[in-house]
């Protein structure tokens, strides 16, 4: 049975009315208005609608993150830096869902996109589809919500359980001051797309990815190991057609790849991680290594930087990605002593620390999180800043408009 929940005007802080609309169907919404879904869910689907009409001031409005990767890329880990960016420990809703996959700091929550599956993990194997098909996720319903969210309205949103494969029932998400969508799909539909004040791609090269999703699946989903060879292999396909192809909408990009510091190396151990930012995004300044636009190498090892083999090297400059205009910063190699990272943090720029050393306190604060010794950790650390750097300019901006306004 479908339940259908109407929230008051005092908890959405706007005005409100309420109605219900003559079609139940995505896609028939007016200006202003917010088709509401709420959805007890088992196997099977159903659904009824109701439409609030709500103003709410622009300062309210939710900041939305998208952040795209490939199952098993550090999506996670990266959630988990960003929010200790902004203060307090990233949680499950309290008292919700055990199996939720949603996390709740202070300031963010983030979203799991797999909670639009259409699909449950049966209904996907009857069809013959895999979860990176979009015929296997509502968009439809992702854009509503989001976009509600966004326009500071609270969602039932549904649950995809990764543990039964099934559809859960619904719980509450209410607006943040940032919200963080993460998952396979985040810039796939356009609409989507256009709510994003910022969005990040994890790139991960096969022989690296191929090493992180065992090391995740095996230890925490309990899979064995020809189960994910062979769902890996069952994924590529459509990871080709769907997910690959988001990169090129991306901000910034953390691209990983094997090192090129170890002739034919096939460990995979050591990285060589790029930053690829986006010229041009507003609220987002690219960082840059020594002088901003020049082509940069950079071996720091020696007696400020403990480097063993194969040691550390930097790269930064301009280039092209996707036809747009960017900034690389590339880091090959890791780090045997985080506290000596600050020599490297002293010469980037544009970091959007609030003090000296930040980079290197968020590093040494989260030591034990995967990717901590070299770029992958680094990179997301700087990412998160820019992010808090972003929210912060965006806020700002908009406290600033009634002033100009009145002004003018």
């Amino acid at each position: 049975m479908a339940v259908s929940t109407v929230y008051t005007a005092q908890s959405l802080n706007s005005t409100c009315s309420i109605s219900t609309p003559s079609k139940s169907h995505l896609g028939f919404l007016h200006q202003k208005q917010v088709i509401f879904y709420t959805k007890l869910r088992s196997n099977r689907r159903s659904s009824s609608t109701s439409v609030i009409t709500c103003s709410s001031a622009d300062d309210e409005k939710t900041v939305v993150i998208g952040l795209a990767a490939d199952s098993g890329c550090g999506k996670s880990t990266f959630m988990r830096r960003l929010t200790s960016v902004f203060g307090g420990a990233a949680e499950p809703p309290k008292g919700g869902n055990p199996d939720s996959n949603t996390l709740i700091s202070d300031m963010t929550t983030v979203i799991c996109l797999d909670d639009y599956h259409s699909l449950d993990r049966t209904g996907r194997k009857e069809k013959g589809v895999t979860a990176l098909d979009p015929r296997a996720n509502d968009f439809d319903l992702m854009y509503e919500q989001v976009k509600a969210i966004k326009e500071g309205i609270a969602v039932e949103k549904p649950i995809y359980n990764h543990v039964s494969g099934l559809l859960d029932p619904p719980e509450l998400i209410k607006p943040p001051k940032i919200l963080v969508i993460e998952g396979l799909h985040p810039m796939y539909d356009e609409r989507v797309r256009e709510l994003l004040d910022l969005s990040i791609y994890l790139d991960i090269s096969n022989e690296v990815k191929f090493a992180w999703k065992i090391q995740r699946d095996m230890a925490e989903r309990g899979h064995s190991l020809e189960s994910i060879k062979a769902s890996i292999e069952a994924r590529k396909p459509d990871f080709d057609a769907y997910i690959d192809p988001q990169k090129q909408y991306a901000d910034a990009v953390i691209e990983v790849l094997p090192t090129q510091l170890i002739p034919d190396d096939n460990e995979g151990k050591v990285l060589r991680v790029r930053l690829i930012m986006k010229e041009g995004v507003k609220n987002f300044n690219p960082v840059y290594l020594f002088d901003e636009g020049s082509t940069i190498s950079w071996i720091p090892c020696g007696r400020k930087l403990t480097c063993s083999y194969p040691g550390i090297k930097f790269t930064y400059g301009p280039d092209t990605y996707f036809g747009n205009e960017v900034s690389v910063l590339e880091m090959d190699g890791q780090f045997d002593r985080l506290d000596e990272l600050i020599y490297v943090e002293s010469h980037l720029s544009n970091l959007s620390t609030k003090f000296y050393g930040e980079v290197t306190q968020q590093m040494l604060k989260h030591a034990d999180f995967p990717g901590s010794n070299n770029g992958t950790g680094f990179f997301q650390t700087i990412v998160g800043l820019k992010i808090r750097d972003l929210y912060e300019q965006i806020v700002a901006s908009r406290a600033a408009a009634p002033v100009q306004a009145a002004k003018a």
